[in-house]
C-alpha cells in the first residue's frame, strides 16, 4: 500500500501543477467497495465509524484523500419513488409563496461536525479529507420546487424563486464554512448536477443569475481558509466552462461522460487553467473488460504526464454494479509501481 501524499500530490494537481507521482479522485465509492477495500466483513451504522471505514478503505486504494459530508445536515423534501425513471417534478414541496412560508428551513450551525476534528489520530499521515455538500444549489432548487415546476415558476413567480434559491445558497455557504479551515479539510467538493447531455437545466443566463453567485460564494469561502474547491457536475457543460474557471474559479471540474465531451479532449481544452478530475467514462468502466479499462487509464496519465492537471477516476463515481476487477484495473494504472 503506498503512502498518502495529499500536499504534493492532489494539491499540486489541484493548484494546476504536476503530482509526483499518479493521482487518484473518486467522488466516493459504494459501502460494499469500502468494506472489501478495507478487509472488512460488515459496514457500520455509527456515522464516525463509517468514515474510519472510507478512511481505511481509500487509503488503502491508493487515494490521498478520504471523501465525507461535514454532518447530516440537508433540505427536507418528500422522499421520490424507487423506480427505473423518476419525474423531476417527484418529491416537490414548495409550490408557491404559501407553502414556501410554510417550509422548515433546518440551520445548518445546528449540526454536528466533531467528525471532521475527531478522525483527525485515524488518518493517515499525509491524507486529508475531501467535504462534500448535501447536494448543491441546483440539485436542491429540483429537489424542493420539482423542475418542470421550476420552468414555470421562473416566468411566474421569478422573487419566489430567488427566495428558495437564497436560502438553499446561504445555508450551504455556512454549511461548507463550517469545516473549510480545520486541519484535518484538504479541499472542499461543491457537488451540484447542472445538465443534461446537450443542455444545462436551466439557461445559462438564468444559471448566471439565480446559482452561479452562491457557487461562487462557496468557493470564496474555500479560498478564504487556504484551501481548493472543486465543481462536480454532470451533463453539458460547454456554454458555462469559462463562467466555471473564470468568475466562479472553481480549482477542479469533475464528471465527465463520453457521449457529452470524453475526457481526453476535455483535458486537452482545459488543462493549465483548470484541473481536469476522472472521466473514464462510466458505461465503458461497466462494460469494458479490465485490460481496455486499464489500458485507457494508462494512456490518460500518459497524455497528463508532463502537464500535469489531471488526477485518474470514473466519470462519476463507483456504484456495485462497476465490476470490481474493473474498478481495480482503474486504480492498478495509477499505483503500481
Amino acid at each position: 500500500m503506498r503512502k498518502p501524499d495529499f500536499e504534493r500530490n492532489t494539491l499540486r494537481v489541484l493548484q494546476k501543477g504536476k503530482p509526483e507521482r499518479p493521482a487518484l479522485f473518486e467522488l466516493f465509492l459504494n459501502p460494499t467497495y469500502y468494506a472489501r477495500l478495507a478487509g472488512r466483513e460488515s459496514i457500520p451504522g455509527d456515522s464516525f465509524d463509517y468514515l474510519k471505514l472510507v478512511v481505511e478503505a481509500m487509503a488503502a486504494a491508493g487515494y490521498d484523500y478520504a471523501s465525507t459530508h461535514a454532518s447530516s445536515f440537508g433540505f427536507d423534501a418528500k422522499p421520490r419513488a424507487h423506480l427505473n425513471t423518476v419525474s423531476l417534478n417527484d418529491g416537490a414541496v414548495i409550490t408557491d409563496w404559501e407553502s414556501f412560508e410554510k417550509y422548515t428551513w433546518h440551520d445548518p450551525e445546528s449540526y454536528d461536525v466533531s467528525n471532521i476534528e475527531k478522525i483527525a489520530p485515524f488518518l493517515p499521515e499525509g491524507m486529508k479529507l475531501m467535504i462534500m455538500g448535501p447536494c448543491g444549489v441546483l440539485e436542491n432548487l429540483i429537489a424542493l420546487i420539482g423542475y418542470e415546476n421550476l420552468c414555470v415558476m421562473l416566468y411566474d413567480e421569478p422573487g419566489l424563486v430567488k427566495e428558495v434559491v437564497d436560502h438553499i445558497g446561504n445555508a450551504l455557504v455556512r454549511y461548507y464554512d463550517m469545516v473549510a479551515g480545520m486541519d484535518t479539510v484538504g479541499f472542499l467538493c461543491s457537488n451540484d448536477d447542472w445538465g443534461f447531455n446537450t443542455q444545462t437545466f436551466l439557461s445559462p443566463e438564468d444559471m448566471r443569475k439565480y446559482i452561479f453567485p452562491w457557487h461562487k460564494r462557496i468557493v470564496e469561502v474555500a479560498h478564504k481558509h487556504g484551501k481548493p474547491c472543486i465543481l462536480h457536475s454532470c451533463g453539458y457543460f460547454d456554454e458555462v466552462i469559462e463562467d466555471i474557471i473564470e468568475d466562479m474559479k472553481f480549482d477542479g471540474r469533475h464528471s465527465y461522460e463520453d457521449n457529452i465531451c470524453p475526457v481526453e479532449q476535455a483535458y486537452d481544452r482545459l488543462a493549465g487553467r483548470i484541473a481536469v478530475m476522472g472521466g473514464i467514462d462510466m458505461d465503458f468502466i461497466t462494460r469494458g473488460e479490465p485490460d481496455q479499462i486499464y489500458a485507457r487509464s494508462k494512456a490518460m496519465l500518459e497524455r497528463s504526464k508532463d502537464r500535469g492537471c489531471y488526477l485518474l477516476g470514473s466519470g462519476n463515481s463507483v456504484p456495485e454494479y462497476v465490476p470490481f476487477e474493473n474498478y481495480m484495473a482503474m486504480v492498478r494504472a495509477a499505483t503500481e509501481e
